[in-house]
């Protein structure tokens, strides 16, 4: 984990070099949000602080991924008290939704766009929560720099450019007020094109304010929900005034000594643990090898069938978290794979009875923060509250309408979330904080990172660079064209249908990651993933 670059024997190379400081640490998905965010800590806010403002420039620079309609995850290392936190920014689905209402609505899945899949957007909540806590500066103040960039323009950058042309091409924007605020009249902007977002400039400026209040309870609330119900949407004012974020209790597995943490259900963070504790139970092997992948691919997909089971809202339904996390059934659930074959499909264990934004930052004092903001699908629900600016989310796309399972649709209940922040301890003390964003691909490329760093000693930059898989379903496995081709020829022999990295496409492709990590005298080590416009900074 605190290596020197290096040639690996797949012949990949990570082509960036590691960010090193001692005063602070700031890794984003966008240049822009990472040199706001380290201007925070420069002029001596903490890493609270500068997570919060480098989330609300990703919300201006990178739209379609993320922003104040959308919601919000976080870990927090405070240095104050030696211990970490835990934060579930995501929001609840409105009073008036429910399955009954959707399937009479001839609703046999949950839609996809529109106002029903969207949720209360719990970021700004969130956002609010951390800095009152453990930051040092307003929500006000955190926001100048988005506001900036929503009134004054932003050159837009490569790779975010490529992807706001991808997804008007699959027509996701259509309603007018979206087509208004997130095209130059229906077309993306040009790579370097400045690009303004003024009505959620002023959107934003009402909050900095008035605080989350305006959002929730006030006249964003109004407009929001008067918009919603225009729409088709169920949502009332109730819904919005009765928004609040949960402090929760991190759940945590030990992987080879390394004790890694995510944020409990309703997010995806135990399928992580679920698989690393499958894959702990074999030797690591060659990195890059057949016998290496077969196993991660197989881990996961023994993870995903227990994920697809029973994560949902612990709210509303009992998720048995510590019979999961057991390592007696990790060994139980490992005892199922042929080292040499790959199963057709596995059923959830019989054993237990009873695009998206990721940043991380640090700072001088000791503190660091791990934090994920989504939109969920590109653009959200496709809707832009009327002269709000403010993009929704449709995070409510991820519940289920099978009255029989536990993520079944309902009141006031929170769906199933792929958005998952980590954090790795050792000695009870933070040494990693790290995340990948990308729908499905989240908890499968923790694995791959966690593995690459502990396993394979690679460093944090090297392991967010290095060929990622993205496991689809049955025996569908996507692949970077990084791989060895003589490797993925040998896994396509033991039973994998090994596809091209354009199967990935609409499945969260190989996500993008961040991280920062910590070594023994306090220096921060910080990674920025090749597949995104960011970079890592340092103090």
């Amino acid at each position: 984990m605190f290596a020197t670059r290096r040639n690996q024997s797949s012949g990949f190379r990570s082509q960036r070099s590691l960010a090193l400081g001692r005063g602070g640490a700031v890794c984003t998905s966008q240049v822009l949000a990472s040199t706001a965010a380290l201007r925070i800590l420069r002029d001596g806010g903490n890493a609270i602080d500068a997570a919060v403002c480098a989330a609300a420039v990703l919300g201006v620079v990178e739209p379609f991924s993320t922003g104040i309609g959308g919601d919000c995850f976080a870990l927090v290392w405070s240095a104050r008290d030696g211990k970490l936190h835990g934060i579930n920014g995501s929001g609840r689905a409105p009073a008036g939704l429910s399955c009954e209402r959707l399937r009479q609505q001839g609703h046999t899945a949950m839609p996809m766009h529109g106002m029903l899949p969207v949720t209360i957007p719990g970021a700004l909540d969130a956002w609010q929560q951390l800095l009152e806590r453990f930051g040092t500066i307003a929500l006000g103040k955190a926001l100048e720099p988005a506001i900036h960039y929503a009134s004054e323009g932003f050159a837009v950058s490569e790779i975010i450019q490529h992807q706001w042309q991808l997804i008007l091409r699959f027509g996701v924007v259509q309603h007018p007020d979206a087509l208004r605020t997130l095209t130059c009249n229906g077309e993306p902007p040009a790579l370097g094109e400045i690009f303004r977002m003024p009505e959620l400039a002023a959107s934003m400026r009402r909050i900095a304010a008035g605080g989350s209040e305006v959002f929730y309870r006030g006249e964003l609330a109004e407009k929001l929900v008067a918009f919603a119900q225009a729409n088709g949407g169920p949502h009332q004012l109730a819904d919005f005034a009765s928004h609040r974020s949960s402090w929760v209790e991190p759940i945590a597995t030990e992987y080879r000594g390394y004790r890694v943490c995510e944020i409990p259900p309703n997010g995806q963070g135990l399928a992580a643990l679920l698989g690393l504790n499958i894959l702990e139970c074999f030797a690591p092997g060659e990195l890059g090898s057949a016998e290496s992948l077969h196993l991660r691919i197989e881990a996961v997909k023994l993870a995903y069938a227990d994920r697809s089971r029973y994560i949902a809202d612990p709210e509303h339904s009992r998720v048995p978290v510590a019979e999961l996390l057991d390592k007696a059934y990790a060994a139980e659930r490992a005892g199922r794979i042929d080292p040499r074959r790959a199963a057709p499909a596995y059923d959830p264990g019989d054993s237990v009875r009873g695009d998206t934004v990721y940043l991380a930052t640090a700072d001088a004092e000791g503190n660091v923060v791990s934090l994920i903001n989504s939109l969920y699908l590109p653009f959200g629900s496709g809707l832009v509250a009327g002269d709000t600016g403010i993009v929704l989310h449709n995070r409510g796309f991820g519940f289920s309408l099978d009255p029989s399972h536990p993520n079944c649709v309902a009141p006031g209940k929170r769906p199933f979330h792929t958005i998952i922040p980590g954090m790795m301890l050792k000695n009870g003390r933070p040494l990693l904080a790290f995340g990948v964003m990308g729908g499905d691909v989240q908890a499968q490329a923790h694995l791959q990172l966690i593995s690459n760093l502990i396993d394979h000693g690679l460093n944090i930059q090297e392991g967010l660079d290095y060929p990622r898989f993205n496991y689809l379903e049955a025996n569908r496995v996507a692949f970077e064209a990084e791989h060895d081709p003589e490797v993925l020829r040998a896994l396509a022999a033991m039973g994998h249908e090994v596809l091209d990295e354009n199967a990935a496409l609409l499945r969260g492709g190989f996500g993008g990651g961040q991280g920062i990590a910590i070594d023994r005298n306090g220096t921060y080590w910080a990674g920025s993933d090749r597949r995104k416009d960011g970079c890592a900074v340092v103090l």
